[in-house]
């Protein structure tokens, strides 16, 4: 199979609930391939595929009611994606899984981009799994809450900077809603609680064990009002200047407590084609003991070509993972739709470019628009390529999850989007999600390293 290739689609299995937000359903494998151990004083066998099963199609409108009942009247035919991100849950084979925002697509109306929202009720939630041999199931689900109780929802929060809402059909617009939370990287907590990435602010949030969002950091000078849970800017101004779409997604949490989150792309700074061109992106360290960032790291991209050979856009590039191996020592994910590459990374200690002249929009040029920002005297983080999955055939594209499952393996899961796709053809006639086919995978990779002592 090749890397670039999407696996077809498992045939469907019967769903079956439990308890209220407790969802049990199975994923069928798509394939596996378990290699022997090497010989003695064979070389060690390249990065390969030991396990891969596809999650079953589970009614959106069925999962979203047993956690929040009568939430979704009409799910339009789309089934539950839990692609965001993976983080292992404790015991062997499972996880903690995390939904984006919700089905979301665009369609072009009078030459413009509409951003539309098939089911725009959908809460954003954390789904726990199991793995085991050829079937996961999904134990638990947890919606995310605002103070007063009620679904924060996935819709854009300021008209000043997030795309405008339409129907699944771009006709109606819809409000926007200042609670709501774009969703991409989690980790949990010693003491219970999740920590999620957000793409609107971007942001960070705390998150109670049952879901319910205590505390939303966001960066200094946003003033967003409205939201009903506490909203505090803590984060540098300049994380402003995200693109649409391309705030917070990678997060991670380091054996101290602290986080590091990676800005998805490039800042557009000092406009958007500066932001598109460039390869220079950030990553920020929060404590949450001194509820404050701490660091600012400069990370730069391999060029385009290289992480995905034959695309030529370097706006493609993202950070969709961040993995801590221990204190100092990170995998940073860079990749595009198609294909991605592990790099490790150690954190220098020190605060990096934080409150620096990189941090100034008027610094010219800007840390983004640097062809060699170590050269201008910019301490860019080291690295080291782990493996690239573009060569590792099983591994399907739009990887957005990475989790370490052993000494050698980790465990992989990509977003398939809901199912949906861009453009007017998305929806039946009567209003049905044509789905894309694509199915949200868990993949197993043995390295031939060890990631760890």
């Amino acid at each position: 199979m090749s890397p670039h290739t999407q696996p077809s689609r498992a045939p469907r299995r019967t769903l079956a609930v439990g308890l209220p937000i407790a969802l049990v359903t199975a994923m069928a494998v798509a394939g596996t391939a378990i290699g022997a151990p090497a010989p003695a004083g064979k070389a060690e066998k390249p990065p390969r595929v030991v396990g891969s099963a596809v999650l079953d199609e589970i009614p959106l409108a069925e999962f979203s009611n047993s956690l929040l009942p009568g939430s979704v009247s009409n799910d339009r035919g789309v089934h539950l994606g839990v692609g965001s991100d993976l983080y292992p849950a404790g015991r062997k084979g499972e996880f903690w899984a995390l939904t984006d925002r919700g089905p979301n697509g665009q369609i072009r109306v009078d030459g413009k981009k509409r951003r539309t929202f098939a089911v725009p009720e959908f809460d954003p939630a954390l789904v726990k799994i199991r793995v085991s041999g050829d079937r996961v199931r999904v134990l638990t689900a947890i919606g995310l809450t605002t103070s007063s109780g009620k679904p924060v929802t996935g819709l854009p929060n300021q008209a000043s900077r997030d795309e405008a809402p339409y129907s699944y059909d771009a006709g109606t617009p819809l409000d926007r809603n200042p609670s709501g939370l774009d969703t991409e990287g989690m980790v949990r907590a010693d003491d219970g609680s999740f920590w999620l990435s957000d793409e609107y602010g971007p942001s960070l949030i705390h998150v109670s064990p049952r879901g319910r969002v205590l505390a939303r950091y966001v960066p200094q000078g946003l003033k967003l009002t409205g939201a009903d849970y506490p909203v505090i800017e803590a984060l540098p101004s300049i994380l402003l200047n995200r693109k649409l779409n391309r705030g917070f997604e990678g997060l991670a949490v380091l054996p101290g407590g602290d986080l590091v989150a990676a800005v998805q792309s490039p800042l557009a700074v000092p406009d958007q084609a500066a932001g598109e061109a460039s390869r220079n992106a950030r990553l920020i360290r929060f404590s949450p003991e001194k509820r404050a960032v701490t660091a600012e790291y400069a990370y730069r991209f391999d060029a385009v070509g290289v992480v995905d050979p034959g695309e030529t856009d370097t706006s493609e590039l993202k950070i969709s993972s961040l993995v801590a191996l221990d204190e100092d020592t990170l995998l940073v994910q860079e990749r595009t739709d198609r294909s991605s590459r592990l790099q490790r990374v150690t954190l220098p200690p020190g605060a990096g470019i934080l409150g620096g002249r990189w941090d100034d929009p008027s610094t010219s040029p800007s840390y983004e628009q640097l062809d060699d920002p170590s050269a201008a005297g910019v301490p860019v983080l080291g690295k080291s390529l782990l493996v690239d999955f573009g060569k590792v055939a099983g591994v399907p594209g739009k990887i957005e999850g990475v989790a370490v499952v052993g000494k050698r393996t980790l465990a992989l899961i990509n977003d398939n989007d809901f199912g949906m796709t861009d453009g007017p053809g998305a929806f039946d006639p009567n209003g049905r999600l044509v789905d894309s086919g694509i199915n949200t995978h868990v993949v197993q990779v043995r390295l031939p390293e060890q990631l760890t002592g």
